[in-house]
C-alpha cells in the first residue's frame, strides 16, 4: 500500500473506537470520584445560594423584575458548570503530564481533533450532570422551573465546551500543579465571578460594563439566565453567536496545540 494512501486511511477517517474510548475514560474518571466531582459542587452551590440570600437578599429587593435569589440561581448554576468543565479537562492533562503517562494518550492513532473532542466529551458530561442536579435542586427548594429549557441546555453545553477547551489549553501549557492553580485562581475564577453571576451588568459603570460585554463567559451566564428564568442583560441570540464563535476559536487553538505537540512531546 502506498505510504500516502496508508496515511489517508489512518488519519483521513474518524477513529470512532478510539474517540469513544477516550471519551469514556474521561467520563469514568470523574464518575469514579463522584463525591468530589459531582456532590461537592452541589454542596458549594447550595452554600453560595444560602449565604447570598441571607446576607444580601432581604435588602437587595428585585433585580430585573425578579427577586434576588431567583436572579442569582442561574448564575450559580453556570458558575459551577464552568468551574467543573475547566477542572475536568485541565486536571486530566496536567496529571497525565506530571505522572508521565500522557504518552498513553498521544501514541494511539487519534488525530488532534479526536483528542480535543474526547477530552471535551468528559467536560460536557460533567457540566451537564452538575447542571441537571442543581436545576433539580432549584426546582425542589425554590420552585424554579426553566422558562426555556432548550436555551438553558444549549448554553450549558456551549459553556462546558468553551471552558473545557480553555482547560485543554491550560492543561497543555502548564507543566506543574502550581502553574495550573495560578491559571485557575487568577484567570478562570475572576472571569466566572465577574461576568454577571451575582448582579446585572446594567448596574456597572460604563467602562466595566463594556469590559464585561467583551467577556464570552458573560454571554454564557446571561444566556443560561434567560433559559432558566426568562430574563437577560443581552439578546440571547447575540449570546448564542458569541458563545459559538468563542467555542470554535478555543477548540481551534487546542487542536493546533495537540497537532504540534506543544509542551507535550520532547
Amino acid at each position: 500500500m502506498p505510504i500516502q494512501e496508508m496515511g489517508e486511511r489512518r488519519f483521513g477517517r474518524i477513529n470512532w473506537l478510539g474517540l469513544a474510548t477516550l471519551a469514556e475514560r474521561e467520563v469514568m474518571r470523574f464518575l469514579a470520584v463522584w463525591t468530589q466531582t459531582v456532590l461537592a459542587p452541589l454542596a458549594t452551590s447550595a452554600l453560595f445560594l444560602v449565604i447570598f440570600t441571607i446576607a444580601i437578599g432581604p435588602r437587595r429587593g428585585e433585580v430585573m423584575g425578579v427577586d434576588f435569589t431567583t436572579f442569582i440561581a442561574p448564575g450559580i448554576l453556570m458558575m459551577t458548570v464552568i468551574q467543573n468543565a475547566f477542572a475536568n479537562t485541565s486536571s486530566s492533562i496536567v496529571i497525565s503530564k506530571v505522572q508521565g503517562n500522557i504518552v498513553d494518550t498521544l501514541m494511539p492513532p487519534l488525530s488532534a481533533a479526536e483528542l480535543v473532542l474526547g477530552y471535551l466529551a468528559g467536560a460536557i458530561a460533567r457540566g451537564v450532570i452538575v447542571a441537571v442536579a442543581i436545576a433539580a435542586g432549584l426546582w425542589a427548594v425554590l420552585g424554579i422551573v426553566p422558562a426555556h429549557p432548550a436555551w438553558l441546555l444549549t448554553f450549558v453545553v456551549l459553556g462546558a465546551i468553551f471552558v473545557g477547551g480553555l482547560g485543554i489549553v491550560a492543561g497543555i501549557f502548564a507543566n506543574k500543579f502550581d502553574q495550573m492553580a495560578a491559571i485557575t485562581n487568577f484567570i478562570v475564577t475572576p472571569l466566572a465571578f465577574l461576568s454577571g453571576t451575582f448582579y446585572s451588568v446594567d448596574a456597572l459603570p460604563p467602562l466595566l460594563n463594556d469590559i464585561t460585554h467583551a467577556n464570552p463567559i458573560f454571554y454564557v451566564i446571561d444566556g443560561a439566565r434567560f433559559g432558566m428564568i426568562g430574563v437577560s442583560d443581552a439578546d440571547p441570540w447575540l449570546g448564542l453567536a458569541v458563545a459559538v464563535v468563542a467555542s470554535l476559536a478555543v477548540m481551534a487553538l487546542a487542536w493546533q496545540m495537540f497537532r504540534r505537540g506543544y509542551r507535550l512531546k520532547s
